[in-house]
């Protein structure tokens, strides 16, 4: 009897480590990285699925309940998803959350200020340096959104460098050693394992890319500034002059403009815009119009593998419309 009263005191004296965490992600590149670092011992919960908007959603029931449970949030930050920073403000989460954006390491971009330079810098943890390069971004990322959220004016499409993927998947390592010591040696040996599926997905994409670099693209919108600048690609304008928005006829006359003087070889949609109105654009230039892109990962399967089919499907669609003939 007292054999048994000894066992079940170690039994219930377990540290909470012994479970695995529950954690919460945003976005599929997000959830790709986590799913790496958790390999087999847990499965990380998506929030963003089936095309979703990252700026404008809203929460099911049932992921509103799972993020309340969450041991850990790992997202990237308001600046693209500002309903959850106020859901997880609402269920008491910060002391749990690892903002990728403003964790430590992580390179940010400011939006640019026009078609020529990329403002980048190495993260401080104080965006107020890029007070000097504010300007208008989905209507306005230096005012409030519809929502009520101050974008500022921080590029917050970070995970398309992947210099920030692998400090991303070393820092999540990390948070789950915090919460479970007892697998902190498999979380991480699968971070390190991450690092190598990104390098080779980006050495993949530095080889297909290699004919498209010097060539001057036009992408949907300003969302394309750290693939650009890690892969030395010439972005000279976007087509929307927002998020989701359709180019007023203005900007119409700007993309034509900016095609038939910039010498435009490729013009891109994404995925889920409505195209129809490029035919109109290109007229009389000598641009194509490439595949749509997807710098999110909507249309691909979720999971571990995603983020480095993101970065190899991105550098697929733009060299095959750089390489292409007319």
């Amino acid at each position: 009897m007292r054999l048994i009263l000894t066992l079940a005191a170690i039994v219930f004296s377990l540290p909470a480590g012994a479970e695995t965490p529950k954690v919460v992600t945003d976005i599929p590149a997000v959830h790709s990285l986590t799913a790496q670092v958790m390999g087999d011992l847990g499965d990380p919960l998506l929030l963003l699925q089936g095309g979703s908007d990252p700026h404008h959603f809203q929460l099911k029931p049932s992921q509103a309940l799972a993020l309340s449970r969450a041991d850990l949030v790992i997202w990237i930050g308001p600046s693209l998803t500002p309903w959850l920073d106020r859901a997880v403000k609402a269920t008491g989460g910060q002391d749990h959350s690892l903002t990728l954006l403003d964790a430590p390491g992580t390179r940010t971009l400011a939006f640019k200020k026009d078609h020529e330079d990329h403002h980048d810098e190495d993260h401080d943890g104080d965006h107020d340096e890029h007070d000097e390069h504010e300007e208008d971004h989905d209507g306005d990322h230096a005012k409030e959104d519809a929502h009520g959220h101050d974008h500022g004016d921080t590029d917050p499409h970070a995970w398309l460098a992947p210099d920030n993927a692998r400090q991303w998947v070393t820092l999540i390592a990390a948070k789950l050693s915090e919460q479970d010591p007892e697998n902190a040696g498999t979380y991480v040996a699968n971070a390190a394992s991450a690092v190598l599926n990104i390098n080779a997905a980006e050495a993949q994409a530095e080889a297909l890319l290699a004919p498209a670099r010097g060539q001057p693209i036009v992408v949907f919108h300003d969302a394309y500034g750290y693939f650009a600048s890690h892969f030395d690609l010439t972005v000279h304008g976007s087509i929307a002059e927002g998020d989701a928005a359709a180019p007023g006829a203005a900007h119409m006359s700007e993309l034509r403009a900016l095609l038939h003087d910039n010498g435009t070889i490729c013009i891109f949609p994404e995925v889920h815009q409505n195209t129809a109105y490029l035919d109109t654009v290109i007229e009389g230039t000598k641009a194509r119009i490439g595949a749509p892109l997807d710098p999110s990962g909507i249309n691909l399967t979720p999971g571990a593998g995603l983020y480095g089919a993101l970065l190899v499907g991105l550098a697929e669609t733009i060299s095959d419309c750089a390489t292409a003939q007319n």
